[in-house]
């Protein structure tokens, strides 16, 4: 299966470099930039009623989880969580299009 090559919903850029964050940090809202080859791997989990999805910016009910701000938060429906060695807490985010951008990482990332 050949899908694009990159991914961009507004909050989250992946690309065959990077996959950016925006609005990671707190309080500046700066991005946070990981290069494509530090992410050993990655989690995908559908979110409940509670908790992750109505936690707009910072930890997530998992204290070793970081959220970016994301207003949308609440109406998606997937998690990913990022394996990226000597980063803590880990990142995790919500992507508006989970299916493609799980397809593209996947793609980037040489799993079939």
């Amino acid at each position: 299966m050949t899908t694009a090559v990159s991914y961009d919903d507004g909050l989250i850029q992946l690309d065959r470099q990077a996959l950016t964050l925006r609005r990671y940090h707190f309080p500046s809202g700066t991005s946070k930039i990981i290069p494509l080859q530090s992410i050993r791997g990655y989690k995908a989990e559908t979110m409940g009623l509670a908790f992750d999805r109505f936690r707009i910016w910072g930890p997530s009910d998992d204290p070793r989880r970081w959220l970016p701000l994301d207003v949308w938060r609440p109406i998606k429906s997937t998690l990913v969580v990022l394996d990226v060695p000597g980063t803590r807490p880990s990142p995790a985010f919500t992507p508006l299009r989970a299916k493609e951008f799980l397809a593209v990482l996947d793609e980037l990332l040489g799993r079939d």
